[in-house]
């Protein structure tokens, strides 16, 4: 047997030992959905006597679950998925805008404080939030942070140390004399940034875009620690109270809320995950 097909073979034992790892890891990630899927199908005694067994003809309860997960509780859903939406897709916006501009700032701009500025927001990376949840709480309290309409503030200094690291690494790759040239024909800082930068910024700004986005619809530690969670409430602390009277939970609704919070997510990110890894790529390559 000839050493190619020696290589050939050892490769393709290799590949196929790693598909069924991956597989495993696959069907682990999924259980917990593929569980909230058929437990929100289910009547609310099934699901206690029985979390895993799959819905059958006297358990199925159809979209009941999700017509009652609406009004369940002492909290509208849609009002909780309307504060979600909202500081979801403000920080979103803010965190891409502002922390795009500081990246073709640090990127451009060869000075000591770009620099201190750029490692600054990456030791904001490894600083964790149980450091600083205490003290957030009581600077938001007195800087009137503390209701759905200011907290994207406080995303924005919390998402820009990985926005503004894979911005910088993206514009540095980025060829000058494009800018050079809007500058001769007279466009000034602004219109340089819109008009040139920022098209050509478009595989990260999606990429880093997808990501906050997730990120922020899915925290539950920041809106509790800063918001006033009986006036407002966003979906992940909406779904920890969900309760009825006496203190009651009906686990088939709670299926359905869960399930209806976390599909959108989910469209999203399977619609989008090639240019998230576009972007990243990219990011990395040039930076």
């Amino acid at each position: 047997m000839s050493k190619e097909s020696v290589k050939i073979k050892k490769y393709s034992t290799g590949s196929t030992v790693l598909t069924v790892v991956f597989v495993f890891i696959c069907l682990a990630w999924i259980m917990p959905i593929f569980e909230v899927v058929i437990n929100s199908l289910k009547s609310n005694n099934a699901i206690n006597l029985d979390v895993f067994a799959l819905p059958k003809s006297d358990t199925f309860v159809g979209m009941d679950n999700y017509i009652k997960g609406l009004t369940f509780g002492n909290y509208p859903f849609l009002k909780s998925a309307g504060y979600s939406l909202f500081i979801s897709v403000v920080s979103t916006v803010l965190i891409l805008l502002c922390c795009s501009m500081a990246a073709w700032y640090i990127a451009r701009v060869q000075s000591g404080f770009a620099k201190f500025f750029y490692y600054l927001c990456l030791f904001s990376m490894i600083v964790p939030f149980q450091m600083v949840m205490f003290t957030l709480t009581s600077t938001a309290d007195a800087l009137k942070l503390n209701t759905p309409w200011t907290i994207p503030i406080i995303y924005l200094g919390f998402g820009a140390g990985l926005a503004i690291f894979m911005f910088v690494g993206f514009v540095k790759g980025l060829p000058l004399e494009i800018e050079e040239a809007a500058a001769i024909d007279g466009c000034g800082p602004v219109r340089t940034y819109f008009n040139v930068v920022l098209p050509m910024l478009k595989p990260t700004l999606i990429s880093v875009g997808i990501l906050e986005l997730m990120w922020v619809w899915n925290d539950y530690l920041l809106p509790y620690l800063v918001l006033d969670i009986t006036k407002y409430r966003t979906i992940p602390i909406h779904v920890q109270y969900l309760k009825g009277s006496y203190g009651t939970v009906d686990l088939g609704a709670t299926m359905a809320v869960i399930m209806m919070a976390i599909l959108p997510i989910i469209i999203v990110y399977l619609f989008c995950q090639k240019y998230i890894i576009k972007g990243v790529a990219a990011g990395a390559v040039k930076g």
